[in-house]
């Protein structure tokens, strides 16, 4: 296998020593990792686990049982794969991203390639915008946290540390969608990355309403930050309506204000709806630079150093731009600024380029590049497969890249790239996303359809997953059952229902066992409970689930067993409904037939005895002696195994019935006699 780019993050566990040979690692179920520690348990509490890092993990693993106290009787900690799996602020994103990821499997595949490029756009808008009102969540939470005493400072970090991830993975997607998904051209790819650096920095909004809000703004310490702001974003509009407010509050500027509005005015800027050509935009653009070098070198601005820096930067002065980094603060708001003013026609390919310089100039040679830098890195030099595994080894869970990885696979960006061990990189991604949700009470029900658009390995991991999943309730164990029959999975669906039928029997709840055994076909399982219902009918004298055995019909044949506990109860209802003639056939075929077990043979005899007594002949001559013969049997069975010599029950019962057998039996012929005398 490949050597790990990075070393895995580490998990302390409390309480775990190395040193002593007793420590082990098993794999629990649920993709958890169980480690035996020396901690006690104080009181029956369960805790956090103390000690670790002040922040939340990188990779999102927790451990739960923690507790303190002094070393005593071993107990067990679990390490969960995908801690971010069980937090509740993120069950938004699972699921209304599993519905946007269904509609777009179900999308028409010869959709024309215009309407298609479109939808694509539109589903990865959508991503992004359950990631951003999932953020807005996940920030509101953190706020109220932060007012409330109820929750630890770790919760109210771990909040904190998810929205800045979540604001990172929002980042990365809008500009995936630019290069990638949009794959915007030379000329609209610079207004794209405008509205991307002025979505994502939005510090600026705060600062505006702070300095229009005040008494005099062109007076207030931040009001040509704030100008400087909106000129570094290409937001010339507001920065020319603030400019109106410096220049009537002094006449003076009045001369310098006109020229500067005028050249922000005529800055020629690549439009969506526009017509012209790259060549007439860039010659456009090299006349209005020509301007503004002149006006610079003229010395127009000379005696107000703001104005001047602002036409330095409209210049692409990269000095200037450099001047004002505190207010952009990234390095690549200060790459997008230096292409507004000097290259707004770029081409995509040409990015690399100056991403790469910007970086650099920007961080500058000795500071170490963040992971998210590397990762915005990789995209701009169009390094897809780079994007993919530095965001799968940066962010704390599969979500991301899974949803990412399936777009772009519907973009045709990734045809060519097979893993080595078989799968394609979206099936692998989809298959470790859907086998974290499987790890979770509620959300293996999103996984389930990840699987089903995984089409080589897909289907073998959801028999494998869902195999595992508790079966706490009938209710659960039905909506598994379902999936298992609309897949045709019949070894699961057997499984489950035996399972089920199991859990039922040990609760002495006949009646669903005998349902979860018919379902799953298991004539074993089936004969096995018919006969615990025929050991209740001889302790109680009544059949429990009437409703159940009455209505069994087809399903009684799956076992000889079950078929006579059903035909018995038609017995007991054609005798409740006072039809003995039925009845007394249908107990003397029950027990001609053989398929009534031996041991119930004296509780059927028995229950010939009231229809011998009738006052109607109900059993004729040849029925009289096909009972005697059985009872015969019956007893020489009985005999040979000594059974009978020292209960005096089985024996009386015994003489009762042939005594009535002997009466029926005259009665009978006393009657047959009569009739053929006639």
């Amino acid at each position: 296998m490949e050597e790990p780019d990075t070393e895995p993050p580490l998990t302390v566990v409390p309480g775990a020593d190395p040193a002593r040979t007793q420590l082990c690692f098993e794999w629990g179920p649920a993709e958890m990792l169980l480690c035996e520690t020396l901690f006690g348990r104080r009181g029956g509490e369960r805790r956090g686990a103390p000690g670790g890092s002040a922040g939340p993990a990188p990779t999102g693993c927790g451990v739960a049982g923690g507790g303190d106290g002094a070393p005593g009787p071993s107990r067990v900690f679990v390490v969960r794969r995908d801690q971010d799996i069980y937090m509740e602020t993120l069950r938004k994103l699972f699921n209304e991203s599993h519905g946007i990821f269904v509609g777009l499997q179900r999308c028409e595949e010869e959709r024309a390639a215009r309407a298609r490029n479109a939808q694509l756009v539109q589903v990865s808008k959508n991503y992004r915008s359950v990631i951003r009102a999932c953020m807005e969540d996940m920030h509101q939470s953190a706020i109220s946290a932060r007012d409330s005493a109820l929750h630890s400072q770790y919760s109210i970090q771990l909040c904190f540390f998810q929205v800045s991830i979540l604001s990172a993975m929002e980042l990365i997607w809008n500009l995936c969608e630019i290069l990638f998904v949009e794959a915007a051209p030379a000329g609209p790819l610079l207004l794209r990355l405008l509205d991307w650096v002025q979505l994502h920095i939005c510090d600026v909004d705060n600062m505006v309403r702070e300095v229009l809000g005040s008494e005099n703004p062109s007076k207030h310490k931040l009001f040509w930050n704030v100008v400087d702001i909106f000129v570094l974003q290409g937001r010339m509009d507001e920065a020319r309506h603030l400019l109106s407010k410096e220049a009537i509050a002094n006449p003076t500027s009045m001369n310098m204000y006109k020229i500067l509005d005028d050249l922000m005015k005529k800055m020629p800027v690549p439009s969506l709806g526009n017509t012209q050509t790259l060549t007439e935009m860039e010659l456009k653009w090299q006349h209005w630079h020509e301007e503004c070098q002149r006006y610079l070198q003229d010395g127009t601005f000379a005696s107000n150093s703001h104005m001047e820096s602002i036409c330095k930067i409209l210049l692409g002065d990269e000095n200037a731009i450099l001047e004002k980094k505190e207010l952009m603060t990234t390095w690549y708001h200060f790459l997008v600024t230096r292409l507004l003013y000097s290259h707004p026609t770029v081409k995509p390919m040409e990015l690399r380029f100056y991403a790469q310089s910007s970086m650099d100039m920007f961080l500058g040679e000795e500071s170490n590049p963040e992971p998210l830098d590397t990762i915005l890195m990789a995209a701009f030099e169009f390094e897809l497969h780079q994007v993919i595994k530095e965001c799968s080894v940066a962010l704390s869970n599969w979500w991301f890249v899974a949803h990412l990885t399936d777009l772009l696979d519907h973009c045709k960006l990734l045809q060519s790239h097979n893993l080595y061990f078989g799968s394609n990189m979206r099936e692998f991604l989809l298959l470790e996303y859907a086998s974290g949700l499987f790890s979770h009470h509620s959300l293996w029900q999103l996984g389930v359809d990840y699987f089903d658009h995984c089409p080589e390995y897909g289907r073998v991991y959801l028999e494998l997953h869902i195999e595992r999943i508790p079966l706490n309730t009938e209710q659960k164990a039905l909506k598994v059952l379902r999936i298992c029959e609309q897949r045709q999975m019949h070894e699961q669906v057997r499984s489950i229902c035996k399972i089920m039928a199991m859990k039922a029997l040990r609760n002495n709840r006949l009646g669903s066992a005998l349902s979860w055994s018919i379902r799953a076909k298991d004539a074993a399982f089936a004969t096995l409970i018919s006969d615990r219902f025929l050991k209740d009918y001889c302790e109680r004298g009544y059949f429990s689930d009437l409703d159940l055995i009455d209505n069994l019909g087809p399903s009684m044949l799956l076992s000889d067993r079950l078929t006579f506990l059903g035909k018995y109860r038609e017995f007991h209802r054609l005798y409740g409904e006072k039809r003995f003639s039925e009845a007394a056939r249908l107990l003397l075929m029950l027990m001609t037939a053989h398929i009534a077990p031996c041991s119930f043979w004296m509780t059927l005899l028995t229950d010939a005895l009231p229809l011998l007594e009738q006052k109607e002949v109900i059993f004729s001559a040849e029925q009289t002696y096909e009972l005697m013969r059985c009872l015969e049997d019956l007893t020489a069975r009985k005999l040979d195994k000594q059974k009978f010599q020292d209960d005096d029950v089985e024996t009386m019962k015994v003489e009762m019935l042939r005594l009535a057998l002997a009466r029926n039996l005259a009665r009978v012929i006393v009657k047959e006699g009569t009739l053929e005398g006639s």
